[in-house]
């Protein structure tokens, strides 16, 4: 693993992080899109359901487990515990024009038609857009929450290390893309995806300067 994957696992732990401690310490949920959190629990779920038939690494599966029961908790909280602060106004992105183009995608373009393959396809795919209902409810309510926007801005440090990784990968003669060997246009359309998503999280970003 080199500093570029661990920095951006930490980072990407930070923000997670950061979302949970905004919601306990507040008791409120306000300024979040659940629609989102929905979507980032839909791709954790769908990139890590071979977490019990494919084992890497002891950190690999505490990173997955991680990812996956956060998500979780930060369902649970939005939609159950805090739900009576949750902004449903606001929060009316159609997601279902984000889920099945990414699903319909990750059919059509994959590195091998197999069922973990395809799902990992997919939550790369939904990923790149899962942040867009997020953005989508702060244009509407035209303000972010301190941090709301703290995560975000976590979340963006985290996918800019995630890029510096595979480049760095690339240009060691590694595997281009996490442990997988994928084909180069797959690749470097997962590449395209990812940086449509860092586009939507720097133009947020630059909209709170």
């Amino acid at each position: 693993m080199n500093i570029f994957r661990l920095s951006a696992d930490l980072a990407h732990l930070v923000a997670i992080l950061i979302l949970l401690w905004k919601i306990w310490k507040t008791r409120s949920c306000a300024g979040l899109s659940g629609r989102s959190q929905v979507l980032f629990l839909l791709v954790f779920v769908c990139r890590y359901l071979d977490i019990f038939t494919n084992f890497v690494s002891i950190y690999n599966t505490v990173m997955k487990l991680f990812f996956i029961s956060s998500s979780v908790a930060t369902v649970y909280f939005i939609y159950q515990k805090f739900r009576a602060t949750f902004d449903r106004n606001h929060d009316t992105c159609r997601i279902e024009f984000l889920v099945l183009p990414s699903f319909v995608l990750a059919l059509l373009i994959n590195h091998d038609f197999s069922f973990f393959e395809v799902l990992w396809t997919f939550s790369i795919y939904l990923e790149s857009v899962a942040i867009m209902p997020q953005l989508f409810m702060l244009s509407k309510t035209g303000s972010a929450e301190t941090i709301t926007a703290h995560y975000l801005f976590a979340l963006g440090i985290y996918r800019g290390l995630y890029i510096l990784n595979w480049v760095y990968r690339y240009y060691m003669g590694l595997e281009f893309f996490f442990i997988f060997k994928i084909r180069r246009f797959f690749g470097h359309y997962c590449f395209g995806c990812w940086n449509c998503s860092n586009c939507f999280v720097c133009r947020f970003l630059l909209s709170l300067c």
